[in-house]
């Protein structure tokens, strides 16, 4: 929170307490990954893009994004992500499969407008990706890569690949 906060141009709030996450990750049914948390805790960034997590309808809003964007696309754009298998012939049967498939997808947690991290206790030093639909890119290495590329400017290649099952395949451009 630190590195962010030196940049200047980031309001940081109180970070959310150990209460505040446990709470967080009951009521949504998902852990954060370590660096996640202890990013959150460590001070609350405010403002635009930021979630806030102490908003219980917005985190549930920006945690369904990503799969909403893949359902988007399989409805509106044909997608479909070979390893589901034989894509059902209507739309409608093939987004009531994406959706059964999507549920063993690893959960998106949001970290900044469309950057997410992956969920996941006892996890740390995943990239940061950008999801627009199914449009997956890695905006950073880590968490502190990325603050640095989002924030600082730094740049250069990033050489963090997806680390998840389903999302890091779609980045890879396994889908067709």
């Amino acid at each position: 929170m630190a590195l962010l906060a030196s940049y200047g141009r980031i309001v940081i709030g109180p970070g959310l307490t150990q209460r505040e996450l446990d709470r967080t990750e009951r009521e949504h049914g998902f852990s954060f990954a370590d660096d996640h948390r202890a990013f959150l805790a460590a001070g609350l960034p405010q403002g635009r893009g930021w979630p806030d997590w102490r908003d219980s309808a917005q985190v549930h809003d920006r945690l369904i994004a990503p799969v909403e964007g893949v359902l988007f696309d399989v409805a509106e754009n044909g997608f479909w992500y070979e390893g589901w298998g034989a894509r059902p012939p209507s739309t409608g049967a093939a987004l009531t499969a994406a959706r059964t498939f999507l549920l063993t997808a690893p959960r998106l947690i949001p970290l900044h407008g469309h950057r997410y991290l992956p969920a996941g206790r006892g996890t740390t030093g995943h990239p940061v990706l950008s999801v627009m639909q199914t449009d997956v890119i890695v905006y950073g290495n880590d968490i502190e890569d990325w603050i640095r590329r989002e924030f600082g400017g730094a740049v250069g290649p990033v050489g963090a690949r997806p680390t998840v099952p389903f999302w890091k395949d779609v980045s890879s451009g396994a889908a067709a």
